[in-house]
């Protein structure tokens, strides 16, 4: 097999017309605002909630600030049930809260939290749960809102990769108290850098949107200990370029999950992982897992020797948030209690996955990841 003569990397953002960008900053420049919820910012939250249906949404300047203003809105303290398996920023929040993280295993089919050693963990200073969508593969939500109402938990949504993802037919941020979107430029939807919290208690709006703009209620009032999270005017013109073309990416990343599930999903040793069937994909990422015994080659061997073809792919999500050492003192951290999730960290690989990318590539990726065996 011959190496790409260029770089094929994990992910590439969209990059709309440019020409159309240059008419949202030429508004910009007109209007001469910047920032503080202005005209691009108002537009952009209005057509979001159209889009993926949310019954409340306030934007941000990025995902972790976003989720760290979830924890405060909702008063959590105390503990907060969460997962090892995921990006630093899910536990950070926690963190940078006062809260501390309790680590729960995760499910061998969804890489979620698993819903069955949830309640084991809960004690009395426990005040939420706190999953993530891992790939934009739902959590086990109604089994986890089970036992929330059972307990009087809180339910938060990292929903960083579930950008249009549905359980059921409904939107993934109609599941939970709170959900957090990433806009982050590898994410499906993007505005370069940036975020939102989708919720149901309208309640709530006026809240986060203090918290998001250092508590500041007029010129001569600050009511809460807020934080400066708001989006800009130059993001929010991004994401206003780059919502109407996620639906034609969406459907070109699906093609290339058809070559890749077509060539891999039958490989001893790989399996691709999928929404279960009352759920839809976000595109977001393609993984597989590779059990080394019956592939013949270990995931970390898989990596490098992509990389010798110019493949770069990434190890999502190794290691376990758990084994960073400012949280493996954590009595939850421990290994022996999280075996699933061990087992995965060595495991998955996502590969090369944007809408960009040639289906001839896809095949020929495949092709260089066969011959390995």
């Amino acid at each position: 097999m011959i190496a790409f003569d260029t770089p094929i990397l994990v992910t590439r953002p969209i990059f709309p017309d440019i020409n159309g960008y240059k008419k949202q900053l030429d508004a910009i420049w007109e209007s001469q605002w910047l920032s503080n919820n202005g005209p691009k910012h108002k537009a952009l939250e209005a057509q979001l909630q159209r889009f993926i249906n949310a019954p409340n949404l306030s934007l941000f300047n990025n995902g972790t600030v976003a989720l760290q203003t979830a924890i405060q809105s909702l008063r959590l303290q105390g503990e907060v049930i969460t997962t090892p398996f995921s990006f630093p920023a899910t536990t950070h929040v926690l963190t940078w809260n006062g809260i501390q993280p309790v680590f729960c295993d995760i499910h061998p089919q969804t890489l979620t939290l698993d819903p069955a050693k949830i309640e084991s963990l809960i004690t009395a200073k426990t005040s939420a749960i706190l999953g993530v969508h891992v790939y934009g593969i739902p959590c086990h939500v109604q089994e986890i809102e089970e036992v929330a109402s059972r307990h009087g938990l809180r339910v938060v949504y990292d929903a960083a990769h579930a950008f249009t993802t549905k359980v059921n037919g409904l939107e993934i941020a109609q599941y939970g108290d709170i959900s957090m979107f990433s806009f982050h430029p590898t994410k499906l939807f993007h505005t370069g850098e940036g975020g939102a919290l989708v919720y149901n208690d309208s309640n709530l709006k006026e809240r986060i949107d203090y918290l998001k703009n250092f508590g500041i209620k007029n010129e001569n009032e600050v009511i809460l200990p807020g934080i400066n999270g708001k989006m800009s005017e130059l993001q929010a013109a991004m994401g206003l370029e780059v919502l109407p073309l996620v639906e034609q990416e969406k459907y070109k990343r699906s093609k290339i999950r058809e070559v890749y599930t077509r060539f891999l999903s039958q490989v001893p040793g790989i399996t691709v992982l999928a929404v279960e069937d009352n759920a839809s994909q976000s595109e977001q990422y393609f993984c597989i897992r590779i059990d080394a015994k019956a592939f013949g080659l270990s995931r970390n061997d898989v990596y490098e020797k992509l990389k010798t073809f110019n493949v770069f792919s990434r190890k999502y999500f190794y290691p376990l948030i758990s084994n960073y050492p400012c949280y493996s003192n954590i009595a939850s951290a421990n290994p022996a209690y999280l075996p699933v999730a061990s087992q995965a960290e060595h495991e998955v690989l996502c590969l090369p996955f944007y809408g960009a990318l040639p289906l001839e590539y896809v095949e020929r990726i495949c092709k260089i990841i066969l011959s390995f065996r």
